[in-house]
């Protein structure tokens, strides 16, 4: 929303997770064009599993983990906008 404050720690709320690269694109989109501020966090699966024999056959479509948080005042507006 318009005149967001910066998001920290201390006032942000996890919005959703999602390891498909498609949903993480679109929950982006959806975020920028309504102008709600948000981070995203990445976190890599490979990380778990180095020297593992499972990476092998990992699906690289879920190879990472996408964390969106949002200001706590926009929660509620931005899990509609995004459902």
């Amino acid at each position: 929303m318009k005149g967001a404050s910066m998001i920290t720690i201390f006032n942000r709320k996890e919005l959703a997770i999602t390891y498909s690269m498609e949903k993480q694109v679109s929950i982006r989109e959806i975020l920028k064009s309504e102008k709600i501020e948000y981070r995203l966090r990445v976190k890599g699966q490979d990380s778990r599993m180095r020297g593992n024999i499972a990476i092998i056959g990992q699906d690289m479509n879920h190879a990472y983990e996408y964390i969106f948080y949002v200001h706590k005042k926009d929660y509620e507006y931005a899990k509609l906008c995004i459902k």
